[in-house]
């Protein structure tokens, strides 16, 4: 006789996903906690932080964001190396309207996010036909582009980029609107990505052709997801660019692009909230070692390896796992 290792349902699982979770307190409990307690954790964190620790969660929130909206690029076939276009592309945004037409950042903000998503959309437009690594190659190579044509013409302040924009009425409600803005992209996604629309975007993910066969315009598809993943990453661009009062050429930096895949990975590649928690463990991970100088990016670099390979499938999937279903040894005959 041999063991294998079986994976069952926990009663209160199955319970719960049908409506009878609505007669019973405990089982209303345990579709909630996974919700709720996230949400009132960040919120409770970040308010009894100190003014330090609470710009390390804004900053931790953008690459969130941006993470989300990698993730959202990635299940509608898209795989994105770019993401500091979007990100820089909403600063440039925010910081012109600011910088030229003296507009409040509460209203820059949320127009730099829809214009810097249609320029970004605009700019990936004739390259949607390219799949794999052809399009990512493409949004690899787009910021630095951009980052080159700022550098030579001088134009957008140039290399010394423009500061003294204005900021947020105060640094709570900087935090607030961060942590809020995260929730909303997290949970707004993926209630679009469980509707019909968000089916479609998964089936051009795994066979663009039968989608195709279905009469369904796929590059069409493509564009809105591109436009709704955009968004939100320019969102995070212009909201850091008045959270820090200034916009140059970092803001097409490597790291907006390469740390929301780090978070993804980490967190788990086509979730959404696995991309948030990569986030939220990342980030603040890389600020508690900068005090170890060079030795911080080795610590660093051994942390995510140990991450990929212990848990391929990503943080977020195994405690889902953990959470739903509980684990025994079974006989089995030869």
């Amino acid at each position: 006789m041999s063991r294998r290792r079986e994976r069952i349902d926990r009663g209160i699982k199955v319970r719960a996903d049908d409506i009878y979770a609505l007669t019973s307190w405990r089982e209303m409990l345990y579709l909630a906690a996974p919700r709720v307690a996230p949400v009132l954790t960040l919120l409770v964190v970040g308010l009894a932080a100190g003014p330090y620790w609470q710009r390390v969660i804004m900053t931790t929130s953008m690459f969130a964001l941006l993470a989300i909206s990698w993730d959202v690029l990635a299940a509608s076939g898209m795989v994105s190396l770019g993401q500091a276009l979007f990100f820089g592309v909403g600063a440039y945004t925010s910081g012109m309207l600011n910088h030229y037409f003296g507009w409040s950042p509460l209203l820059t903000i949320p127009l730099a996010a829809v214009i810097g998503g249609a320029i970004s959309t605009l700019l990936l437009l004739p390259v949607l036909r390219l799949r794999g690594l052809y399009f990512a190659m493409v949004t690899l190579i787009m910021p630095l582009i951009i980052e080159r044509v700022i550098e030579a013409t001088g134009i957008f302040g140039g290399t010394e980029g423009i500061s003294g924009l204005a900021s947020l009425p105060h640094r709570l409600v900087e935090l607030l609107v961060a942590m809020v803005m995260v929730w909303v992209a997290l949970f707004g996604l993926r209630r679009l990505m469980d509707s019909d629309y968000g089916l479609v975007l998964k089936g051009i993910n795994d066979n663009d052709r039968s989608v195709m066969s279905a009469g369904i315009n796929i590059y069409r598809r493509k564009a809105e997801a591109l436009f709704i993943a955009s968004s939100i990453a320019a969102f995070a661009g212009a909201f850091m660019t008045h959270a820090y009062m200034f916009v140059g050429m970092p803001v097409f930096a490597m790291d907006y692009s390469i740390l929301p895949i780090a978070s993804t990975v980490v967190g788990g590649v086509g979730t959404l909230a696995g991309p948030l928690l990569g986030a939220f463990i990342l980030v603040p991970l890389s600020e508690l070692l900068r005090g170890l100088g060079g030795l911080r990016i080795v610590i660093y670099a051994t942390l995510l390896v140990v991450f990929i390979v212990g848990l391929p499938e990503g943080i977020f999937p195994y405690l889902k796992r953990k959470y739903t279903q509980f684990e025994r040894w079974v006989e089995v005959e030869k």
